[in-house]
């Protein structure tokens, strides 16, 4: 299992970037919300699911984390240079904490929900996760938690009560002022 941080300090891709989290607790969310603005890297990453190509990282791009308190999920909107939204990729996950240096991290476990612009859904990763039991890096604990995550988070989606989409949305266009928190905010 793969212990992930918001500020993905070790990705080698992005050679200038800016990182700000904050400790939310309100009535529509508790938990961390992290902003990561990529400023410079040495290339560009691209996707492609259901047979569409399209850039997730550039000069510009963003992407909001939200790791709320209690859930095996976190979720990421991936905003490009205009904040525009691009998608938003769904981790399920053990665990969820803080490093003494205020940095949220998850442990990864595989199993991904993938959320283009236009709706289409993608349930990503059933292979590692399977290879990931079968080479014993995760418990049948960990497999039954992933995909029981899995399963209520594409229910949720389908039955249109994942809030994290238009909150999101909102929070990108109302929380930041040039990467930062702005100052008195409401959630």
């Amino acid at each position: 299992m793969k212990r992930k941080f918001g500020d993905r300090a070790n990705w080698r891709r992005i050679t200038n970037r800016q990182f700000t989290c904050r400790f939310v607790q309100s009535k529509i969310f508790t938990g961390y919300i992290t902003l990561y603005t990529i400023q410079d890297l040495k290339e560009p990453l691209w996707k492609t699911y259901g047979g569409t190509t399209f850039c997730i990282a550039d000069k510009g791009y963003s992407w909001l984390q939200y790791y709320p308190k209690g859930e095996h999920f976190v979720v990421t909107a991936m905003f490009d240079d205009q904040q525009q939204i691009v998608e938003w990729y769904i981790d399920t996950c053990r665990s969820q904490g803080i490093t003494d240096q205020g940095v949220p991290w998850f442990d990864d476990l595989y199993l991904d929900v993938v959320v283009l612009k236009d709706g289409e859904i993608f349930l990503l990763d059933e292979d590692e996760l399977e290879d990931a039991l079968s080479r014993k890096h995760i418990t049948t604990g960990d497999y039954d938690l992933a995909n029981k995550t899995a399963k209520e988070l594409l229910h949720a989606i389908d039955a249109h009560v994942f809030p994290y989409f238009q909150l999101s949305l909102k929070h990108r266009q109302t929380l930041f002022e040039n990467g930062e928190f702005r100052k008195n905010i409401q959630v």
